[in-house]
């Protein structure tokens, strides 16, 4: 029979600390000693999957999301988690689309099928295509897309697939391939019994199974949530996760809440586990004392609507919006200040220099550039600079304009 919490209506600041709590993104800054193996592990079995993204303005996406949490800690330790023999601990898969995912839970995705290929896989001369690039690397071990030719035509001009990088991302779909390796950030492929540790349970999970596993993931993940919030983080459709979300409910695992927002009271679903969480942030003993800046694309953002509900906070990405459409800029930061969202900016490296440009620095309406704010982002920006090499900060626009120049003056 299902749990339900009544009688009861948690403060908006009880549900703001034990969302950032289930992120990992509320230990003060100076209160971490240097990041271990472990420490960037657990943070990944935590929040479940760290979204790969190709831009570069500043450190990748994935990294960001973890120097969010952690404060600065060694690229070359992460890398050897995800691509070194006899250290691998994580590895490139499918969950919330592409990302880094810990090998325990391996065998809980492996019935997934994102991207779906079946329509390709039936085309003419496609099955005899990936037989003999499985083949070729089978024989000759890991590759990337450019150690097979293609003299064709170009056929698009934003993903240009040659029909042998199909094949491999085909293939990888297919838990055929693994990502062994990443060369100048590009994949390198190779076959499975030769990535995949002998310690990891592989055995595939069946979808039942494997939707249960991934909604209570992402359900502890997350901490306070509505069924939407579920299906975008789990990243399963919603018809798919219905059956699976109703099972949940009815046995007591999700229990449903009401929790204040920005704009009144509502339900809310919270995982049974985290119940806990919630009454001691209710009680004030979870302490929100992180400044950090957030990726894009960092697992924060993945419940739709909740950062406007609980944060009056609305994100948006806008890399792929025309550069007159965009309001803040190409791939904004948005800052966190303890258990607000005061800001946000668009960075710039220029890595030969190593000067940081913020094209952009906003406070939101109504945030005060005090002396508090000022000092806590400037902690957090000297570590960010620190952690990708870089000596100066500029800072093009600022709004209001006396917060940029607080900060550059405070980072003197």
């Amino acid at each position: 029979m299902a749990t339900k919490v009544t009688g009861t209506i948690f403060p908006l600041s009880a549900l703001r600390a034990t969302v950032l709590d289930a992120q990992r993104l509320t230990t003060a800054n100076a209160a971490q000693t240097p990041p271990s193996s472990d420490d960037i592990v657990n943070v990944v079995k935590v929040l479940g999957y760290l979204q790969i993204d190709t831009l570069n303005m500043v450190n990748r996406a994935h990294y960001v999301t973890l120097w969010s949490r952690l404060g600065s800690y060694d690229l070359d330790t992460l890398h050897q988690l995800v691509y070194t023999p006899g250290q691998r601990q994580l590895y490139e898969g499918w969950g919330h689309a592409a990302c880094i995912l810990p090998l325990e839970h391996y065998r809980y995705h492996r019935w997934r099928t994102i991207p779906d290929f079946s329509a390709w896989w039936n085309q003419d001369g496609n099955r005899e295509l990936t037989d003999q690039t499985l083949e070729r690397i089978r024989a000759e071990g890991g590759l990337g897309v450019g150690d097979f030719e293609y003299q064709g035509p170009k056929r698009n001009p934003w993903y240009d697939w040659k029909p042998s990088k199909t094949a491999l991302e085909a293939l990888f779909a297919a838990g055929d391939l693994m990502i062994a390796d990443r060369v100048n950030f590009q994949r390198v492929y190779d076959i499975k019994e030769r990535v995949l540790p002998d310690w990891v349970d592989a055995v595939p999970a069946d979808s039942e199974e494997g939707r249960r596993f991934c909604v209570e993931q992402a359900a502890r993940a997350l901490g306070v949530f509505d069924q939407r919030n579920l299906n975008w983080y789990a990243y399963i459709w919603a018809k798919q996760i219905k059956p699976t979300v109703q099972e949940l409910h009815a046995d007591g695992t999700l229990v449903e809440i009401q929790g204040e927002t920005m704009d009144g009271v509502r339900k809310w679903l919270v995982h049974r586990d985290t119940l806990p969480l919630l009454q001691r942030a209710a009680d004030g003993e979870i302490k929100t004392e992180r400044t950090t800046f957030l990726s894009p694309f960092d697992s924060f953002f993945w419940a739709h609507e909740r950062d406007q509900r609980l944060w009056g906070f609305n994100q948006v990405l806008e890399c792929y919006k025309r550069p007159q459409d965009r309001i803040y800029g190409y791939f904004c930061l948005p800052i966190l200040h303890k258990d607000r969202l005061v800001g946000r900016f668009d960075p710039k490296l220029d890595r030969k220099t190593g000067v940081l440009n913020l094209l952009s620095l906003a406070l939101e309406p109504g945030v005060a550039a005090d002396d508090e704010l000022v000092a806590a982002v400037s902690a957090a920006m000297r570590d960010f600079l620190a952690w990708h090499g870089a000596k100066e900060l500029r800072i093009d626009r600022s709004d209001p304009s006396d917060f940029g120049q607080k900060l550059l003056q405070a980072l003197l």
